[in-house]
């Protein structure tokens, strides 16, 4: 049986050792599984404690994406065989997922995520929080969960919040997709190199000096990523959000959510990525958009560990809507591209979006009541 995630560890010139673990799952673009999680989350503690490893990084098989986000398929499947609320699979696969989430939020050794090629959903929750968070011109970006029924999790909630101009909304509410320049001005990428410069990353950390104060290694690691930036001169791709980014906020900065959804209805776009933004809601769950908002309102001044717990709840109830399962079913399953929405937006009220956010738990019996 193939290992879904993969080991390594190269000596560097001094001795010490860079930890490498690849998402092993190519055929399915590295979708996070429950196993991937458990298998990555375990030995990233190992790593922690293991005084000789200096760095790690985190890639993902193949040259087309690192992660294309979670098994929402396998989910779905679980979901339907056997309904239950909470649903004890979901409640596993979240909980795990948002642990290690915020593990990566919190690691204290330089994490470098290696994002070139296809990072959405649940391969962006691995890499917004890493240190080290590595971009190439191969890179496409979305938190696309509106066009299945769900919406952005994974700390999605915390990490849209820190971006300009209301564009983390932007993107909760359309999925629109992100290149490597974009990933930078939304600050969910810090370096851009080349796709084909890995080999040489991996060299670069081996020959690195790593003696001396293993706090100084973070700064290190961000030293090396700019030395092999700058060989890549100015070849990044033009960036949609650098060219709309006033228009967004116009777009975003309305008040209420039936007057940011007249606007990207009514509106005629010149623009092609605002167009197919503005077409992406127009299809998508206009549940997940109602709660998004609403999500991000609560969490403005939530931590990181405060919104993952709010996360797993929505999760939970999601999964207990017929929403998720019909998205999934239209866009992954069937193909239709044709989801049945329980409701359109103007038949949402504050009472069915306020469900959304009831625990099932009392907040001492939360399963990530231990996060900090």
């Amino acid at each position: 049986m193939q290992d879904v995630v993969l080991f390594d560890e190269i000596a560097t010139r001094a001795g010490q050792r860079i930890a490498i673990a690849t998402l092993n799952a190519e055929r399915s673009l590295n979708a996070l599984s429950l196993d991937m999680i458990r298998l990555l989350d375990a030995r990233l503690t190992i790593w922690q404690r293991d005084e000789g490893i200096v760095a790690v990084v985190l890639r993902g098989a193949g040259e087309r994406a690192f992660c294309a986000g979670g098994d929402v398929r396998g989910l779905r499947e679980k979901l339907l065989a056997e309904p239950h609320y909470p649903h004890p699979y979901a409640v596993d696969f979240f909980t795990e997922e948002y642990t290690l989430d915020h593990r990566i939020h919190c690691y204290p050794k330089p994490l470098i995520v290696w994002g070139s090629g296809i990072v959405m959903g649940g391969g962006l929750g691995l890499m917004a929080g890493a240190g080290h968070r590595v971009v190439t011109s191969a890179t496409r970006i979305a938190m696309p969960e509106i066009t299945i029924g769900l919406y952005p999790d994974v700390g999605g909630s915390w990490f849209l919040q820190r971006m300009p101009a209301r564009l983390g909304l932007f993107l909760a509410l359309t999925g629109a997709p992100l290149n490597a320049r974009d990933a930078l001005i939304a600050n969910l990428a810090d370096h851009v190199l080349a796709a084909d410069a890995y080999p040489e990353l991996l060299q670069t950390l081996q020959e690195a000096d790593w003696s001396g104060d293993a706090s100084n290694h973070p700064s290190r690691v961000s030293a090396l990523l700019n030395q092999l930036e700058g060989k890549l001169g100015d070849a990044l791709p033009a960036s949609n959000v650098e060219r709309n980014l006033l228009a967004v906020h116009r777009l975003m900065n309305r008040g209420d959510l039936a007057a940011v959804g007249a606007a990207l209805l009514e509106t005629a776009f010149e623009d092609p990525w605002l167009a197919d933004a503005a077409k992406n809601f127009r299809h998508g769950s206009p549940t997940s958009a109602a709660v998004s908002w609403e999500m991000l309102r609560r969490a403005k001044h939530m931590s990181l560990a405060e919104a993952l717990r709010m996360e797993l709840v929505l999760s939970l109830n999601f999964c207990a809507r017929p929403d998720f399962a019909e998205g999934v079913r239209a866009l992954l399953v069937d193909k239709d591209r044709n989801p049945r929405w329980s409701r359109q937006l103007a038949d949402i009220d504050q009472s069915w979006i306020n469900g959304h956010f009831a625990s099932p738990w009392r907040d001492a019996d939360h399963p990530l009541a231990a996060l900090k």
